[in-house]
């Protein structure tokens, strides 16, 4: 069976790393090509020898159009502004893009939702499995409970996260707020201290903490005055991550066109 050809944008990265890594040891994907942002100190190197392996033969460039011109996927973890041209040039290529890069504005993402006009893009704010049933979880739970129910997103990552509230925790936040079929923008609360008493019931309170390195906690708090619901997700490993993005390159192969997200892929 032909191999499905993959480019990893930002490949140097820790993601970027561990996509190359189970991409090379996938039967049913090749790494076609690794790409870095301009003037990148590793550009000309074989991606060997950054993930401490044999040569690939796979050299890091900075000139992703012509890959994206020959991949059937790119799998996209990230910036913002990077990830919006990649979109682009993915739409005019026909092709399936990953995208795992949070931290978009309401531009990006009308942007993006044009691309999927012609490409096949899957796009989440966390692709691992366990994160997309907490969605699901937290969507049921929210549904079902009054208004006299008080709700929180808690969220802890690495000193070197940018973005806060995490994409993680909006996408949790979205679920909460489609479920109660209102818009996330009316009723976020983003607080760094302890002002729960304070918040109004129909608002989400974000509490984002950056510290050492962890990959990734999250936790759902959803509190009456006689008892409180308590879902979480810890990451202890960033090869989940790497490991949806894969299953979704392999879900998006011959789909139309469209942005379709994990929930799709894992067919929730």
């Amino acid at each position: 069976m032909k191999k499905i050809k993959v480019v990893v944008t930002g490949a140097t990265g820790r993601m970027g790393q561990m996509l190359v890594k189970q991409i090379l040891s996938d039967k049913k994907l090749s790494l076609f090509g690794v790409t870095e942002r301009p003037n990148h100190k590793k550009i000309g190197f074989d991606i060997g020898d950054i993930i401490k392996s044999k040569k690939t033969g796979v050299i890091i460039t900075d000139d992703f159009i012509p890959l994206f011109a020959k991949t059937d996927a790119v799998i996209d973890f990230s910036l913002p502004k990077a990830s919006v041209l990649h979109s682009k040039y993915a739409a005019q290529a026909r092709i399936v893009h990953v995208i795992g890069t949070t931290g978009f504005s309401n531009s990006d993402l009308k942007k993006i939702k044009y691309a999927a006009q012609h490409a096949t893009i899957i796009k989440s704010g966390n692709m691992s499995i366990g994160i997309n049933i907490l969605e699901k979880l937290v969507s049921e739970i929210s549904k079902s409970l009054s208004d006299d129910f008080q709700m929180q997103i808690n969220e802890v990552h690495h000193k070197y996260k940018i973005d806060a509230p995490s994409g993680t925790a909006l996408m949790l936040g979205q679920a909460i707020a489609k479920s109660k079929n209102k818009k996330l923008d009316k009723i976020k609360y983003k607080s760094k201290i302890n002002t729960q008493g304070k918040i109004k019931k129909d608002k989400i309170v974000f509490s984002s903490f950056r510290k050492g390195n962890v990959i990734g906690s999250h936790d759902v708090v959803f509190s009456s005055n006689d008892e409180t619901i308590k879902l979480s997700h810890t990451a202890l490993d960033r090869n989940i991550f790497a490991s949806g993005a894969l299953q979704a390159v392999k879900w998006g192969i011959n789909k139309k066109p469209g942005l379709y997200s994990m929930a799709d892929v894992l067919n929730f």
